[in-house]
């Protein structure tokens, strides 16, 4: 059907409010009906209040016809990639994962999602695994960014949720202590908050082996080494715990265990810690009194102290000093995770995870398999158990066995970049017997692919995303897809259909939602009450929100925690070093993170061609003592080597960092990829890899002049 003069002229004068396609802000934005798209400003939004960083504003970019795909393609008989029809493309991967499953068993193929994906396609792929594969193999990506504060959060409180309060209440805490985040690069429209607690009077304490943007804001920056950041929160739990700032009648009242975690941080006195994070002693006390003292106070943490093989006892630690003070379940005071990925929490709630059914509901609890199966109308007893968590499945591709994993469907996930110890992954990515990838651009994984299949992206479709703060809002649709591309939800009905499943996944999001309310109610996470009218009415709803009447939970635990008697509870916790330390061979620790202008495996980011130019490669960055005592010039050539292989990268010498760290962005493949150093040890309960903490030499790359 063709548009009408008057449609054409309509669309070209309207806007369309929806949300960037970037990180857990979600920051509000409208786009012009007009081509090219253009993204302005929202002001109504309350998140980020109109403003925008650089990705968000360049965001339109990624619509042009020449970044995305636009039809699928199958790998030829050449080994070569070409188009093919969206007949061949499905036919083919429907044919090659009923095959391995018909030969191997129905848990030898593997499903592999995103934090990117929205909360309807996160619930459609969790029960296209589930229900039409039958398989237990499933995890997603943002095991690799959330999971040691969600199992914290968990364990302490008895519920996930990023932010247990809004991002409003920040500038009104009287203390905050920022543990290995940097929103000033990495959500910066976020930053306004710590910039208005200062302005209000509060104190700002900013935790990180580097002096970053965000550190350069802070009251004071205490630089651990790291991996010490388990010891730096025990530490100052025992300078709470000696200078009599514990709140008594709180720990009473309110919470358990806390006799068990004192005698934990008493064997973490001052000295100790300071030999173990090289903060001085005078700084711990200065920290610990700030925030002891404090009327109100909360600690947020991110990846810095998440990614470690200890990370869920580092992120508890962190916890019971909030614990201690009396600082959490009060208003303007708590702890909270800042969620990294567009749709970190709410991929989280709704079953793509290994061991979850929607709502954040335990997929081996009678009770919820029941519910859930009732929702899905299929019997209880079907579906499969917990499987494996995300680089444990990496790791099992292609091989031969029991545990073997021999096709692979993956939606919105660029492992070949994001995932630790690279390399290997690739290889095992190379030997799988089928690879299937859904992504919106030729990612360096989709480039592995045996089918790609296009995907409509965040301005092409509609669906909800849950920001940090537990916030469901409504990306819609404002702009036409090309006309090969489809939507995820579609791709799943279709698969489904081919291998049995038809009838029982729906393409359009909004009843795809309306099955997640269902299914949702009565779990943790509960949607029941949320609805995509009441979402553009109220700018956003926070769940848990169990009725259309009930008006969302911005705030959670004010009147009792959610754990069976309402009370926290301290974790008994003590410091161990990281998996891998520095030795003779290997004498300096690796850090990786984000910059400003790029974005997680950079697989979007790095197509646009302003952010690009601000950040057009990766780099090494290292103190100018350690520079001149192994007689590097800034921008030489350096080969970082660790146990699990090389990258080469040019050096960037700045005081910022500690004189015993090296750091690397990890947005790029090729030489320069950094996952490729990284340490895939796990911590034994989230199952996280140590992104943050492994052991490097630095070498002179090959023809470098020194």
């Amino acid at each position: 059907m063709t548009d009408t003069p008057a449609a054409v002229a309509a669309a070209a004068t309207s806007t369309t409010a929806t949300h960037c396609p970037y990180c857990s802000l979600q920051c509000g934005m409208r786009l012009s009906g007009a081509a090219p798209v253009e993204v302005l400003e929202r002001p109504d939004f309350p998140v980020n209040r109109g403003a925008l960083c650089g990705k968000g504003q360049s965001a339109a970019a990624l619509l042009a016809p020449g970044v995305r795909l636009t039809s699928p393609l199958v790998r030829d008989g050449r080994g070569e990639l070409r188009a093919a029809s969206w007949a061949e493309a499905l036919d083919r991967a429907a044919g090659g994962l009923a095959a391995v499953r018909a030969e191997y068993g129905a848990d030898a193929v593997g499903v592999f999602g995103g934090g990117g994906l929205t909360n309807e396609k996160a619930y459609q792929l969790g029960k296209f695994a589930r229900v039409a594969l039958g398989t237990a193999t499933i995890d997603y990506n943002g095991r690799f960014c959330m999971s040691s504060a969600a199992a914290a959060n968990r364990i302490a409180f008895g519920l996930d949720r990023g932010l247990p309060f809004p991002l409003a209440d920040i500038p009104r805490t009287d203390c905050l202590i920022l543990v290995g985040a940097n929103p000033a690069e990495t959500m910066p429209p976020a930053l306004r908050y710590f910039r208005e607690l200062r302005e209000n009077g509060g104190t700002l304490i900013v935790v990180d082996p580097r002096r970053t943007r965000t550190a350069e804001q802070a009251d004071l920056h205490l630089q651990p080494l790291p991996g010490a950041d388990l010891a730096l929160a025990l530490g100052l739990l025992h300078l709470l715990i000696a200078d009599g700032m514990v709140d008594a009648d709180f720990v009473a009242e309110r919470t358990t265990g806390y006799a068990r975690a004192r005698a934990s941080a008493m064997a973490h006195w001052p000295e100790r810690v300071e030999r173990i994070t090289g903060v001085p002693v005078a700084q711990l006390r200065q920290a610990a009194h700030a925030f002891g003292r404090a009327r109100t106070g909360m600690v947020l943490t991110a990846r810095g102290p998440e990614q470690q093989s200890k990370g869920t006892d580092t992120v508890g630690a962190w916890i019971n000093l909030c614990l201690a003070s009396g600082k959490a379940g009060r208003l303007h005071s708590g702890y909270g995770c800042l969620t990294g990925q567009g749709n970190g929490q709410g991929g989280r709630e709704h079953g793509q995870k290994a061991d979850q059914l929607p709502g954040y509901r335990s997929i081996e609890d009678p009770a919820a398999r029941a519910h859930v199966a009732g929702v899905w109308g299929v019997d209880p007893d079907t579906l499969p158990r917990s499987g494996r968590s995300a680089y444990e499945v990496l790791d099992s591709l292609g091989r031969s066995g029991p545990d073997g994993v021999r096709a692979l469907l993956l939606m919105g996930s660029n492992p070949v970049v994001s995932a630790p110890r690279a390399a290997h992954v690739t290889e095992r990515l190379r030997a799988l017997d089928l690879l299937v990838v859904s992504d919106v651009v030729l990612s360096e994984t989709a480039r592995l692919a045996d089918v790609v299949l296009p995907s409509t992206q965040w301005a092409e479709e509609t669906g909800t995303m849950t920001n940090l703060e537990g916030r469901v809002i409504l990306r819609q649709r404002a702009t036409a897809p090309p006309a090969e591309a489809r939507s995820d939800l579609w791709m799943l009905r279709e698969l489904a259909g081919r291998l049995g499943g038809g009838g029982r996944f729906d393409d359009d999001p909004e009843t795809v939602f309306a099955e997640l309310r269902r299914a949702s109610a009565g779990g943790q996470a509960d949607y029941a009450g949320i609805s995509y009218d009441r979402i553009r009415a109220e700018d956003g709803v926070f769940w848990p929100c169990p009725a259309e009447d009930h008006p969302g939970t911005p705030r959670l635990f004010l009147e009792a925690f959610a754990t069976p008697d309402g009370r926290a509870r301290f974790t008994p916790v003590g410091h161990r070093p990281a998996a891998e330390e520095p030795d003779a061979e290997y004498p300096l620790y690796l850090t990786t993170g984000r910059v400003l202008a790029q974005y997680q495996s950079g697989a979007q980011s790095r197509r646009v061609a302003a952010l690009a130019e601000a950040a057009p490669g990766p780099f090494v960055e290292l103190h100018p003592r350690l520079a001149q005592r192994l007689g590097v010039a800034d921008g030489e050539l350096l080969t970082v080597v660790s146990r699990r292989g090389r990258a080469v990268a040019p050096a960037r010498i700045t005081g910022a960092i500690r004189p015993d760290t090296v750091f690397m962005p990890f947005h790029w493949p090729g030489p320069g990829r950094a996952n490729t150093l990284t340490n895939p040890a796990l911590d034994p309960t989230s199952k996280m890899p140590e992104f943050k903490v492994c052991a490097v030499r630095l070498e002179a790359a090959a023809g470098s002049s020194s």
